[in-house]
């Protein structure tokens, strides 16, 4: 490992840790991501995380405000821009959205039911995306 990948891999720990300590699991290997996919039933919040502001000040913290209103039956994260595998193979169960880091998709059985894009992410109140966040987990979580 070179000194480059040895620094990120020590400045992105507490971004993981952060989502791993409110019950997230991390896919970091497309093999894992085909194979959380391959069982995934019920409802699945699925958390693109990334290293910028918007992930640190909104989406993460956002994440973890919800889930502890709503409690989908799985919680998984990939780490665009430093797991790009696990990133590009989950990307590829919801292609007809554009990459987008952070963001969040909802998935009922393995199938995306809703998703919410960095674009409805940055520039908004924390509150908000909680709000938006918890409201789609309960309308998904229900069915």
């Amino acid at each position: 490992m070179n000194a480059y990948d040895e620094y990120m891999k020590q400045v992105v720990k507490p971004m993981r840790e952060e989502l791993v300590e409110a019950g997230f699991t991390e896919l970091t290997t497309a093999d894992a991501v085909n194979e959380f996919m391959a069982e995934a039933k019920g409802t699945s919040l699925v958390v693109i995380n990334s290293v910028c502001g918007c992930a640190a000040g909104l989406a993460r913290p956002a994440a973890r405000e919800a889930v502890e209103a709503v409690k989908p039956d799985h919680l998984v994260t990939v780490f665009a821009g430093q797991d790009p595998e696990a990133t590009v193979a989950m990307r590829g169960f919801f292609e007809d959205v554009p990459p987008s880091s952070p963001s969040m998709a909802i998935l009922k059985d393995g199938e995306l039911a809703y998703f919410i894009p960095r674009e409805q992410i940055e520039g908004f109140p924390v509150e908000q995306i909680v709000t938006h966040l918890t409201g789609v987990l309960e309308q998904t979580c229900e069915k």
